[in-house]
């Protein structure tokens, strides 16, 4: 079984806490080695950067790291190894996932959960990442984004809104 560590931002008595999830945002999780760039396949990946993310900002919610990550061989490593739902698992919430790639398998699950995966071509830093976000939520976003924000509660559903 895979470990999984949440390392959350503590709220004091001058800075009270938030909504879980900002209204009108959409939760981000990167795949990442290093906590500053998209620079992971979705197995490999050692740690997730979690940030909120709207047209006008962007809030860092957690990080999610793991001791046991794949190799990228392709393989198991004993019959059941499982290290990919607890990844799912701990991803719970988010709408969208960047990363450098992702099997067939996984991004199932991850579909399944009602995260949308992104594969990105190159690494990029992860503040490069959100401001991409922020623009595609600021212009008018291709219609699988619209369709996320929908089901994420930041935009309304219109009448005969094609389901695409």
């Amino acid at each position: 079984m895979t470990a999984s560590r949440r390392l959350s931002l503590v709220t004091d008595e001058v800075h009270q806490p938030g909504p879980k999830v900002k209204t009108g945002s959409l939760r981000v999780a990167i795949a990442t080695q290093d906590m500053q760039s998209l620079n992971a396949h979705f197995g490999s990946a050692k740690r997730f950067a979690v940030y909120d993310v709207t047209s006008d900002d962007w809030n860092f919610v957690e990080a999610v790291a793991f001791e046991d990550v794949s190799d990228e061989s392709g393989k198991h490593r004993t019959e059941g190894d499982d290290r990919i739902t607890p990844k799912v698992e701990a991803l719970n919430g988010c709408h969208l996932l960047f990363c450098l790639a992702i099997g067939g398998p996984s991004a199932a699950k991850v579909i399944s959960a009602k995260i949308h995966p992104i594969k990105v071509p190159q690494s990029q830093s992860i503040e490069d990442v959100l401001s991409r976000t922020q623009t595609m939520l600021k212009t008018a976003p291709p219609p699988w984004l619209r369709k996320v924000l929908t089901e994420a509660g930041a935009t309304e559903k219109k009448p005969f809104e094609d389901e695409d």
